[in-house]
């Protein structure tokens, strides 16, 4: 969708490179942000129930594209973790790390695949969240499955989670694709193609 709106404009590469990196830079800041919030204002366990490092990694795919999304989503864990490392109680744990990054990669991936079908329509975006979601959750699941040898997080640990999760998981379905469609109107409200 930034894609689009740079390229009508007629902007140079350089330029797109720059607000791409911009606006990434500012989805890693949610994704360490919004954890931190939830986790003040809910608890610990706020995490697990609302998902909120998904949201701006979903919305990274869909407004960036995949390869700047799953970059998005493979960056933002680890900054989350070396963050809140460095001020107390890390988030995501270590063991939970490399679990929450492919979990991220797949979401944001998925939701990237469908970015220049949302560009052109922004109702796409309510399909692309939920499977993005999905495939995010799913990949929870295989690798708890597949590393439940050298890991705490099976995949009875991971079905828990993603059964923690349904409430952020059908929020965000509803919530982020309305978020998607008002920021694609600002986006493209001179697009003719």
């Amino acid at each position: 969708m930034i894609e689009r709106a740079l390229s009508v404009n007629n902007c140079r590469m350089a330029i797109k490179i720059t607000v791409k990196g911009a606006v990434s830079a500012a989805l890693i800041a949610l994704a360490v942000g919004l954890p931190l919030i939830i986790h003040v204002a809910v608890g610990k366990q706020g995490g697990v129930t609302w998902l909120p490092m998904y949201l701006p990694i979903l919305l990274g795919g869909c407004i960036l594209g995949m390869r700047w999304g799953v970059a998005v989503g493979a960056i933002a864990p680890i900054v989350s973790y070396l963050i809140t490392l460095a001020i107390g109680e890390p988030m995501p744990a270590a063991t939970r790390l490399p679990y929450m990054m492919a979990e991220l990669i797949a979401a944001a991936a998925v939701t990237g695949y469908a970015a220049d079908k949302i560009a052109r329509k922004g109702a796409i975006a309510f399909p692309a969240i939920a499977l993005g979601l999905i495939a995010g959750r799913l990949t929870l699941l295989v690798f708890g499955a597949m590393f439940a040898h050298i890991s705490q997080l099976n995949a009875a640990a991971a079905l828990s989670q993603i059964r923690a999760g349904l409430t952020g998981t059908i929020a965000q379905i509803i919530v982020l694709p309305l978020i998607i469609i008002a920021l694609r109107r600002m986006l493209l409200r001179d697009d003719k193609r």
